[in-house]
């Protein structure tokens, strides 16, 4: 089929559907917002409750009106896209208000937003210790609702199902793994919530005083990062705080759906999950490589082995909670933090990066490409990965995921080189914004240049839309054009 021929079968977004789903979608975040007021009314911060009050207004006045819009049932994956995108790229515009209260400028203020919402923990700031009780919760809530994304709730919140729902939450980096939208939307936020409920109970129990290990445990369940002692889980902790938090993190980069199917079907279906023993196996392997490093250093063993565990540990599950700096690594370990950052965890979790399924896809089709050089020419060798033929649609779609993740690194790469800053370490900021991880060389910070400071928002986006639906958004035919019909 030409080019014209295809031009005739695409369509453009429809504006009815656009405002009805995006106005269910400020109904949801108005509710969200709710906890950010009532935080700021307990610690008597009454001029944030205000701003807070004010932005709920707005998301009302306008969300209801556009959702009884009348609209098609079944939209089109363009406009799903669209729809989770801007989801995503508003919602911390209207958060930023807010946060700027604690004396950030506007730009600033959104980068923190962005940060939270994209469960990226970069931060700009250079303290928070002396920040106010409702300025800590907000990043850490943010973080808490965009881990499970604002799709995923609405879904369950709101009780709806069909295709167009389906849409929303297959754009929002979730897969689907039952037949049922709603079904599935509750099911994965019930899991989440015994999860953060379980994870703060448990940093408590490890040290911390109450708001400190609601806000980890919001941050940790998300793998967001974001903590609130200027030195992440480093200093005069408990020392089993950071392993607790990391605990927390782990759960968070495993699928969550495989929670509910191992409560359903029993444990064997955790330890039989082939992502998932990756998962531990790479942190494993990380941490042995990482505490040789620290231990030819001169660290003693075990105190290398918690160092290199932590770290590697918070990079492949793409936490982003440091216990030490590590703008003073050197070459090696920051190359082997950076591998961690850009695979990540599981499909279906909290966590960013590529996703370990996909590695391990891309692993499976090279193997099969060499085995295909001995075969001979009439063989069918076929690529097979947990006892699942491995289709077509399947290798595309990874290789095209993993090619854009590399794409996007490279040119932001280029942009902070061209400022300037040495290779590795820029390196290590791009790949940790756009893996939605949040550990920093200290590049980030607030004397960035502007310029810099939105080349990171975007990758943080584009990492937690996993690219594709970014790129949709900014493609000129999904505006333009003919429109299908109701």
């Amino acid at each position: 089929m030409g080019i014209e021929g295809e031009s005739a079968l695409l369509y453009a977004v429809r504006w009815p559907v656009m405002g009805r789903y995006l106005g269910q979608l400020a109904l949801v975040l108005a509710l969200l917002t709710l906890p950010n007021i009532g935080v700021s009314l307990y610690y008597g911060e009454i001029p944030i409750s205000l701003r807070y009050l004010a932005i709920i207004a707005l998301l009302v006045g306008a969300g209801w009106p556009l959702s009884r819009l009348q609209a098609p049932d079944r939209i089109q994956s363009n406009e799903a896209m669209v729809i989770v995108t801007l989801a995503f790229v508003l919602s911390p515009l209207l958060m930023s208000w807010p946060l700027a209260a604690a004396g950030l400028s506007g730009l600033d203020a959104y980068f923190e937003a962005v940060s939270g919402v994209t469960t990226t923990g970069l931060t700009t700031l250079a303290t928070v210790q002396d920040s106010a009780h409702s300025f800590l919760f907000a990043r850490a809530w943010m973080q808490w609702y965009g881990g499970l994304g604002i799709a995923v709730l609405a879904m369950a919140i709101m009780a709806q199902h069909g295709m167009a729902t389906r849409k929303l939450v297959e754009s929002s980096g979730t897969e689907l793994q039952v037949s049922s939208t709603r079904t599935h939307a509750r099911r994965v936020l019930a899991v989440y919530a015994l999860l953060t409920l379980a994870g703060g109970l448990l940093i408590w129990a490890a040290g911390l005083a109450p708001f400190d290990a609601l806000a980890h445990a919001l941050s940790a369940v998300s793998t967001g990062g974001f903590s609130t002692f200027d030195r992440s889980l480093g200093g005069a902790l408990p020392a089993v705080v950071p392993v607790a938090v990391m605990f927390v993190s782990f759960l968070g980069a495993v699928s969550l759906p495989l929670y509910f199917f191992a409560w359903r079907r029993g444990i064997g279906e955790l330890l039989g999950d082939l992502e998932l023993r990756t998962l531990a196996g790479a942190c494993l392997t990380g941490t042995l490589l990482l505490a040789l490093w620290f231990w030819q250093a001169g660290v003693p063993m075990a105190e290398a082995l918690r160092q290199g565990g932590l770290l590697i540990v918070s990079a492949q599950t793409t936490a982003g909670f440091s216990a030490q700096s590590t703008a003073s690594l050197d070459a090696y370990p920051k190359g082997l933090l950076i591998l961690s950052m850009a695979v990540g965890g599981s499909l279906g979790s909290t966590a960013g990066g590529v996703k370990l399924l996909r590695v391990l896809i891309l692993l499976r089709l090279i193997q099969s490409l060499l085995r295909r050089t001995a075969a001979t020419e009439h063989a069918v060798v076929e690529a097979r990965l947990g006892g699942r033929r491995l289709e077509a649609a399947d290798m595309t779609q990874v290789l095209l995921i993993i090619a854009l993740f590399g794409a996007v690194v490279v040119l932001s790469w280029l942009a902070f080189l061209a400022h300037g800053y040495p290779a590795l370490d820029a390196l290590f900021e791009v790949v940790s914004a756009t893996g939605t991880v949040g550990l920093s060389t200290g590049i980030t910070g607030s004397d960035l240049p502007a310029f810099l400071k939105l080349v990171l928002c975007l990758d943080m986006l584009a990492g937690r839309l996993e690219i594709v639906a970014l790129l949709v958004t900014l493609y000129p035919v999904t505006w333009l054009g003919r429109k299908q019909e109701a």
